[in-house]
C-alpha cells in the first residue's frame, strides 16, 4: 500500500544565507521558495512517504492559481475573476515540481519519476514519484468573486473555461515528470456545487493525460460519493479520521475508484500513535482491500506546525508497516 500527502507542508520562504543566495537576491534572481520546496521534499522523504509533493509553499490553494490565470486576479486576500479565463502559456507549478523531482532523486536511490502508480485498476509497488497538485476548476469559480466578465448567471461557464486553462497546466505537469495528477476540489462536499457541471469540467481538465489522476474531495462526502464514483478519475480521496461518518460510503457504495484515505485529522495538532493510525487503516481495508486503497493525511498540512506535520507523516508510515 503506498503513502502520499494530499499536498500542502508548512514549509515557510527562506532568507538568503549563503554567500551566492546574497548576491542572487542583489541581481534580484534569488527565489526564497526553492528552499521551502527542498525543504518540504525533504521532509516527506524522511517520513517515509511514497508519492510526494512540493509542498505547494508559494500559498494557498486558491491564490496561486488566482495570482497567474488570465481573467483573474488576487487583491488583499481575495480571489476574482475579472475577465475571460485563458489557458497561460507557461506553467504555475512545473518549476516547483522540477526542483521537488531534483530534490527526490538526490535523496532517494530507489526514486522512479513518471511511472504508472496506478495500473489496472490497482495501486502497483515499488514505484514512487512527485503529484501535480492543481486546484479544481469548480472550487477555484466558487471562491472567487465574479466581477465583470462573468456573472451568476453564467458561472458555470466560467467553471468549463476553468477547465480549459487547468487541463493545459496538467500538461504541463505530466510534460516535467508528475506521477500523478491531482485536482482539488472541496467545494463539491459543501452543497453549493452544481454536480453535473463540476463532473463536465473535470472531464475537460483530465483530457489527455497519460498519468493516473486522483481527486481530492474532503469534508463530509456521504450525500455525494455515489456521484463522485462516476467522475472520470483513477482515484477519489477523501478523510476518514476527522470525518468518521465517510466511513458509511464504504460500506454503502459500490466502489469503482482507487481510494485515497485520509488517515491522520489534519485540523488538530494532536498527533496520533501509529496504534490510533493502523487501527483506522485496518478498519478502511476491511472493507475495501489493501489493493484498492493509498494512505495520505485527511487534507493539507500547512496550518500545522512543522514538528506536528512530519511527526504525523512519521506515524502514518510506521502505522502502515504494521498492516498484515
Amino acid at each position: 500500500m503506498l503513502t502520499t500527502v494530499v499536498g500542502s507542508y508548512p514549509s515557510p520562504p527562506q532568507e538568503p544565507a549563503s554567500l551566492g543566495s546574497k548576491i542572487s537576491a542583489l541581481l534580484g534572481s534569488f527565489d526564497p521558495y526553492k528552499q521551502a520546496v527542498e525543504f518540504a521534499v525533504q521532509e516527506q522523504i524522511v517520513a517515509g512517504i511514497d508519492i510526494i509533493s512540493t509542498g505547494q509553499v508559494r500559498g494557498d490553494m486558491i491564490e496561486i492559481f488566482s495570482r497567474d490565470i488570465t481573467g483573474m486576479e488576487w487583491e488583499e486576500g481575495t480571489s476574482k475573476i475579472k475577465g475571460k479565463i485563458l489557458p497561460l502559456n507557461y506553467s504555475i507549478g512545473a518549476e516547483d515540481l522540477k526542483i521537488a523531482l531534483k530534490t527526490a532523486h538526490a535523496l532517494s536511490d530507489n526514486f522512479k519519476a513518471g511511472a504508472g502508480v496506478i495500473a489496472n485498476g490497482k495501486i502497483t509497488a515499488d514505484v514512487k514519484g512527485v503529484k501535480g497538485i492543481i486546484t479544481g476548476p469548480t472550487t477555484l469559480v466558487l471562491s472567487s468573486r465574479l466581477e465583470g466578465f462573468y456573472t451568476m448567471d453564467d458561472r458555470d461557464k466560467a467553471i468549463v473555461d476553468m477547465a480549459y486553462a487547468l487541463n493545459k497546466e496538467a500538461k504541463y505537469l505530466e510534460g516535467v515528470g508528475a506521477a500523478i495528477i491531482q485536482f482539488d476540489e472541496p467545494f463539491l462536499s459543501t452543497g453549493m456545487a452544481d454536480i453535473p457541471t463540476a463532473l463536465k469540467a473535470i472531464k475537460i481538465a483530465c483530457d489527455g493525460l497519460k498519468v493516473p489522476v486522483s481527486m481530492h474531495v474532503c469534508g463530509d462526502v456521504t450525500q455525494i460519493f455515489g456521484k463522485l464514483m462516476k467522475f472520470p478519475v483513477d482515484m477519489v480521496d477523501c478523510e476518514f479520521a476527522g470525518i468518521k461518518r465517510n466511513f458509511e460510503v464504504l460500506e454503502n457504495t459500490d466502489l469503482k475508484k482507487i481510494i485515497g484515505f485520509g488517515c491522520v485529522d489534519t485540523k488538530t495538532e494532536k498527533v496520533e500513535s501509529p496504534k490510533e493510525i493502523h487501527e483506522l487503516i485496518k478498519k478502511g481495508a476491511k472493507i475495501v482491500g489493501v489493493e484498492n486503497m493509498m494512505i495520505d493525511p485527511d487534507c493539507g498540512m500547512r496550518m500545522l506546525p512543522e514538528k506536528v506535520a512530519y511527526q504525523k507523516l512519521k506515524n502514518m508510515t510506521e502505522a502502515l508497516k504494521w498492516l498484515s
